[in-house]
């Protein structure tokens, strides 16, 4: 762990690098994008072997973890410029609006997604002229040094990225330097209020990518063989432990006897097994701790009326046989994220009784609709309360799309050209020449 001076030294360094990088043409920083791009797909092995080693990882999620992020760092590095000057016309001959960067922003980054949740914000605060100091999960500190070296390695000036190996406890002193302009957490509900509040009372800038219960409706008339296996996919998929994964699956009543069968039956292939085999697609959690809340999660539910369609079942500290249940009304798991492989089904009465049910939650990050009636999709995406749906497709992260949450799945965008405004300030200059 990094001392107090060694902080406040990378810190300064970061600042002092700020001061090079927002000189650079926004062209120039693209091209470094794309080095560092590129240097990522040369080492997409030797790095998914880190995030396997670090959590568990299937090493083919892993590795396509880390192609994804090339992906979307070669999107920033041919994106258009949204970031130059902009003329407005008015009555006086100067009249413009810049977007400046903030400066040294704050990363504050989770263990699923290692590469990913890194550099998904890093990139676009980067590229808008900010530098940025990584606070990784603690677990995580290898994958943090080895995004931090493809930064060097690609040619960026010195400090433009700094991963700093502090524990939680350091956040706070760290996001009230005087240095630090801005934050970006992706976490927790209780991560992301604390760091919140930090930030609020020393008026500084965050964005929040919090937790999801995102669901997945299954209406009666949607392709009911597709979506079992895409749904199998969705919930299990990093282990479950996905803050846009399916979570609720909600089946209207007349489609429960055609879909359920199917989707208990691609559920049940999912089998855990080595993460270093690449035929493997699903592993164990990341950490005992993790294991042992989504087990008691599981008793709660239980104990408060639901039914287990498929047991969850404990095979090692950190590994589980995927478990099903059916909620009931008012179980006060529906209150909670079930960050791991375990499932809920919920039945809807109707098309409307379904789209209550997938608002009746505080969170808000992404749901999926399965339905072949193109007014019938459109009026679940207009009245869905989340920042993303899919249509008969699982909900996922693009480069070109935003990515952010309503309600307490948190606020702000990741991804798409709206990202790279999130750390600027728009500045007004108008006058007469």
């Amino acid at each position: 762990m990094l001392t107090t001076e060694q902080i406040n030294n990378k810190l300064q360094e970061a600042d002092k690098a700020f001061g090079e990088w927002r000189k650079i043409p926004f062209e120039e920083r693209q091209k470094l994008i794309a080095k560092a791009a590129q240097l990522l797909l040369d080492k997409s092995e030797e790095f998914g072997k880190i995030i396997t080693r670090e959590m568990n990882k299937p090493i083919s999620q892993s590795v396509a973890e880390i192609e994804k992020c090339a992906l979307m760092m070669n999107y920033y590095a041919e994106a258009e410029n949204i970031l130059k000057p902009e003329e407005v016309k008015t009555r006086f001959n100067v009249c413009e609006i810049h977007h400046s960067p903030m400066g040294v922003i704050l990363g504050v980054m989770p263990w699923n997604y290692p590469f990913w949740q890194a550099l998904r914000f890093a990139i676009p605060a980067i590229l808008a002229g900010n530098t940025v100091v990584l606070k990784h999960a603690s677990i995580c500190f290898d994958s943090g040094n080895a995004i931090e070296s493809v930064f060097d390695e690609a040619g960026f000036p010195k400090g433009v990225f700094l991963n700093l190996e502090v524990g939680h406890g350091a956040i706070k002193g760290i996001l009230e330097d005087s240095v630090i302009k801005g934050v970006s957490l992706t976490g927790s509900e209780p991560a992301g209020a604390s760091v919140a509040s930090i930030a609020g009372s020393n008026i500084k800038k965050s964005v929040l990518e919090l937790g999801g219960s995102d669901a997945f409706i299954i209406l009666e008339d949607g392709d009911f063989d597709k979506a079992a296996k895409v749904g199998a996919e969705a919930r299990l998929q990093n282990c479950g432990q996905t803050c846009v994964a399916a979570k609720r699956f909600i089946i209207h009543q007349n489609a429960e006897e055609h879909f359920l069968p199917k989707f208990i039956e691609e559920f049940k292939k999912f089998v855990p097994g080595d993460p270093n085999d690449k035929e493997t697609k699903l592993s164990a959690m990341a950490r005992k701790d993790l294991a042992d809340d989504l087990e008691a999660q599981y008793k709660k539910a239980l104990d408060n009326g639901a039914e287990a369609i498929i047991p969850l079942e404990r095979i090692s500290d950190i590994a589980f046989k995927p478990g099903l249940m059916k909620i009931n009304e008012g179980n006060p798991i529906l209150e909670e994220e079930l960050f791991g492989p375990l499932g809920m089904v919920l039945i809807g009465k109707d098309n409307n009784d379904c789209l209550l049910l997938a608002n009746s939650t505080k969170f808000g990050l992404g749901n999926a609709v399965w339905t072949k009636d193109k007014e019938t999709a459109f009026f679940f995406a207009e009245n869905l309360e989340s920042g993303a749906v899919a249509i008969n497709e699982m909900t996922k992260s693009m480069p070109d799309m935003p990515f952010g949450g309503a309600k307490n799945s948190g606020y702000g965008t990741e991804l798409s050209l709206i990202a790279l405004k999130e750390f600027t300030i728009p500045k007004s200059i108008v006058g007469t020449l």
